[in-house]
């Protein structure tokens, strides 16, 4: 039960003047424009689309200046916008075949067709800083690589190709829409990917390190992690084809993972798979990893207990702005409850001094 906290609208209108000012911070700095946040801080705008379920990098770059770099108040704030959006058509699944890649990498096979490409990584940086960021210049620029426009076949078609590879099951069912329906359980494959692919990173990279410490069983090898631009489109019933409305950056990762076979099924490899918006690859692979251990009854295995294996405790607790609501009601006045409580502990003290007072004069 709440109350009114003291001091009221204009306790309020202060606090909001005051977080501004804050915001802002000393105005002898030049003020942070939206512009160089969704240029110099990529990483945090796709997070925040990633985890807000809307690729928008000047919205999102506008929600990390408004939270004060908080980003998961940035994320509340573009899911909050999401809802007042209309919904006037779908587009169609994106091939990320035909994905223009900037990175791709395999742990699996050295030698792949188009090779492997490194791209923009920290994972060969030395993590030291780099005191040159403070001092104003240019970055070096490097070396341009034209996309050649020819599709760029998935890795593990190759273990697909010789019958090492579970077969993907195809359905022409549609899948249910997280953002429009809530979550029930038991949730699909599909629909756990979604809630895995908007999921926190910090969670979802936790469940995910518990598997690969034995918590599960999972044991994965990356077979392909691939960056890139994927064409959006839109079937025009007046057209009769489907026609590209832009393009959206994704992160795909595709684990591959040890099978033992099964009464009808033969030793084959498994799959874990994580697709997420922007470059966010800790969170693809974390996602990949967490799929496969959710899969654990489809595949005919034991459930050992692990967190990660459980659908239920997983995907309800993996959503930020669920949990941070829950986490921070309890800093709103509860002065009626709490009082309710204090009255209940001073009567239980009260009965108990009572009775030890009558059991001494016994």
């Amino acid at each position: 039960m709440y109350v009114a906290t003291k001091g009221g609208e204009r306790a309020i209108e202060a606090a909001h003047q005051w977080l501004g000012e804050m915001r802002r911070g000393d105005t002898e700095v030049p003020e942070l424009s939206v512009a160089q946040i969704r240029e110099q801080m990529t990483l945090a705008v796709n997070r925040v689309m990633a985890e807000g379920s809307l690729y928008d990098p000047d919205l999102a770059a506008l929600a990390i200046k408004q939270a004060r770099g908080d980003l998961i108040e940035a994320v509340f704030l573009i899911r909050a916008y999401r809802t007042t959006l209309p919904r006037f058509a779908a587009s169609l699944p994106v091939d990320t075949d035909r994905m223009e890649i900037t990175r791709r990498i395999s742990a699996t096979f050295k030698d792949v067709p188009g090779g492997q490409i490194l791209g923009p990584t920290f994972d060969y940086t030395h993590r030291l800083l780099d005191f040159a960021l403070m001092a104003d210049g240019n970055a070096p620029r490097a070396e341009s690589r034209e996309a050649d426009g020819s599709p760029s076949p998935h890795i593990l078609a190759l273990l697909d190709r010789d019958g090492l590879m579970e077969p993907l099951a195809a359905t022409d069912e549609t899948p249910p829409d997280l953002t429009r329906e809530p979550l029930e359980m038991p949730a699909s494959r599909p629909l756990r990917l979604q809630a895995l692919a908007r999921g926190d990173e910090g969670f979802l990279l936790s469940m995910a390190y518990s598997t690969q410490r034995g918590y599960g069983r999972t044991h994965a090898f990356v077979g392909e992690l691939r960056i890139g631009a994927c064409a959006v489109e839109m079937d025009i019933p007046e057209l009769g084809f489907a026609v590209e409305i832009g393009e959206i950056e994704l992160t795909e990762c595709e684990t591959v993972n040890q099978f033992n076979g099964s009464k009808t099924e033969p030793p084959q490899f498994t799959r874990g798979y994580g697709l997420v918006m922007g470059q966010s690859e800790r969170k693809a692979i974390s996602m990949s990893l967490v799929d496969r251990a959710l899969r654990w009854e489809e595949l005919g295995e034991e459930n050992t207990g692990a967190p990660a294996q459980d659908a239920e405790f997983v995907l309800y607790h993996s959503d930020n702005i669920q949990a941070t609501g829950f986490l921070e009601h309890i800093k709103l006045p509860h002065y009626v409850d709490f009082q309710s409580e204090l009255e209940l502990i001073r009567k239980l003290r009260r009965e108990a001094g009572s009775d030890d007072r009558q059991e001494a004069a016994e």
